[in-house]
């Protein structure tokens, strides 16, 4: 068990970084705590993998420390920090059985048979391969393939952490919540670090207690999927987190109103406030589709709005409409009044969130 710590840590493949776009990590610190169950989400590309191979020492970082429990790993290769690593793909020997390929990583150790036995049978049960420990690997399905690597991760009783690269990203859709399920009930057996690394937040937020939020190779909120929903710190979180995500609206202040392009908005005066004493151009209000309310006719506080299109997904609809020229959603409950091609929306007050420079802003109260 492990609590891994990244102090002032930055990567870049450049060998001479000049600016923030060399570098596939941007300077971080960071903890992940001893038992953790903690997901890294993030779109392709903004530095997932990257950063769970510098913990895992399969890529030494450019710049700043890894820790172990306060001691610095830096140069130490995956098998002298005791991590155990799950890919994308299943990593396993075809020509082993089941039961050998359970056993491998305890018998590379010199570990007694008599110890080896108990142990891939505790696994091979919590994973539901028990029927399948005399067959060989290769005649196995993916998902099959899939559990046998992670326990071979799991077989280990001295593994510091456990890192999952995508897991479930060639496993079968109907598979994956059984999957992610029984990765929930691991750790909570085990009491194992485990980082899972995904682009899926239903996965990250159905695995994990806190997710990192990675974006541009900088982890911009780390908060319980809770946390992530109802308080982006960051835009991206806010357009990531959600389904859909957050709608965004770049404002300014002009002549004591909150102005939406040529618009002005029906603000409180907190909001406006706000608004004003940002001191930046980069100024944008946010609001989740399930609070903004939609009617046809004017009410308290609405804007006029051109209905674009109104798709039934069963306990909710979700509404498209235009204001200002800029596409927005809404999430209507079941049994909404129908909404006609002219309606009328309001974005709750309590529900508004301000980000200057992209990130969030508290809103002031007198």
């Amino acid at each position: 068990m492990a609590e891994i710590t990244l102090k002032g840590l930055a990567h870049s493949y450049s060998k001479s970084p000049s600016s923030h776009s060399d570098y596939a990590i941007r300077q971080m610190d960071h903890v992940w705590h001893q038992g953790g169950a903690y997901a890294l989400l993030g779109p392709s590309g903004c530095g997932k993998s990257t950063l769970l191979n510098i913990i895992s020492g399969l890529l030494e970082p450019s710049e700043g420390d890894v820790l172990f429990d306060g001691h610095r790993v830096n140069e130490l290769p995956p098998e002298e920090r005791n991590i155990a690593q799950v890919f994308q793909f299943p990593v396993i020997y075809d020509t082993m059985t089941v039961y050998d390929n359970l056993a491998f990583p305890l018998r590379n150790m010199n570990t007694p048979e008599y110890k080896v036995d108990p142990k891939v049978r505790e696994i091979a049960d919590i994973l539901d391969l028990t029927p399948l420990l005399s067959r060989k690997a290769k005649n196995l399905t993916a998902d099959e393939k899939q559990k046998v690597s992670m326990g071979r991760g799991l077989v280990r009783d001295d593994v510091s952490a456990i890192l999952f690269d995508e897991p479930l990203t060639v496993i079968d859709p109907q598979l994956k919540w059984k999957l992610r399920r029984k990765l929930k009930e691991i750790h909570e057996r085990f009491n194992i670090t485990m980082i899972y690394v995904t682009h899926d937040q239903l996965e990250a937020s159905t695995f994990a207690d806190k997710i990192a939020v990675m974006y541009d190779g900088q982890v911009v909120q780390f908060g319980t999927p809770r946390e992530l929903f109802e308080k982006p710190a960051h835009t991206f979180v806010g357009y990531f987190i959600g389904s859909p995500g957050m709608n965004f609206m770049s404002v300014s202040h002009q002549a004591g109103k909150v102005m939406f392009g040529e618009l002005p908005l029906p603000v409180n005066e907190a909001v406006s406030r706000s608004v004003a004493a940002a001191g930046s151009s980069n100024i944008k209000l946010g609001i989740r589709p399930e609070f903004i309310t939609v009617s046809n006719s004017p009410e308290p506080n609405s804007v006029p709005v051109e209905v674009v299109n109104l798709q039934d997904l069963g306990t909710y609809s979700l509404l498209s409409f235009t204001l200002n020229g800029q596409l927005f959603k809404a999430r209507l409950p079941e049994g909404h009044a129908p909404v006609g091609d002219a309606a009328h929306a309001v974005f709750s007050d309590q529900h508004i969130a301000l980000y200057v420079d992209e990130y969030l802003v508290e809103i002031g109260h007198e």
